[in-house]
């Protein structure tokens, strides 16, 4: 019902910023939740952000907390991170995520609270 594909990843110095975007069809973008999560080889998937419905509240991961910022744009059925501050361990392929929720101020942290999962872009921080 829902497919997502990011863009934006790429190859970024330390320190350096990028913004992922992550385009939905569809017309029922405002009905979900969106997230975004990382993983590295041999890791497991990441939480690393989400906003509501609304977008009137979000969320983040410790290890990603004041250094980047989640937010979308129902009009035009797109979810932002914008990344700053960019650590060699930011490496990793993010993932957009939608899940579909009555509540306009429900989100989750865990993967498994999501339905619908782009196919993931690559960002790689290195010198």
């Amino acid at each position: 019902q829902l497919q997502l594909v990011e863009s934006g990843g790429g190859l970024v110095q330390p320190g350096g910023s990028l913004r992922l975007s992550c385009a939905a069809s569809g017309r029922t973008f405002s009905s979900y939740a969106m997230g975004w999560f990382r993983q590295a080889p041999g890791k497991e998937r990441e939480f690393v952000a989400v906003i509501t419905r609304s977008g009137d509240s979000t969320y983040y991961g410790d290890s990603v907390k004041g250094r980047f910022t989640i937010s979308r744009d129902n009009a035009k059925n797109t979810v932002y991170l914008q990344m700053s501050s960019l650590k060699p361990e930011d490496t990793a392929v993010y993932y957009c995520a939608a899940d579909y929720t009555t509540s306009t101020t429900w989100y989750g942290t865990r993967t498994s609270s999501y339905e619908y999962w782009g196919q993931g872009t690559q960002v790689t921080v290195s010198s």
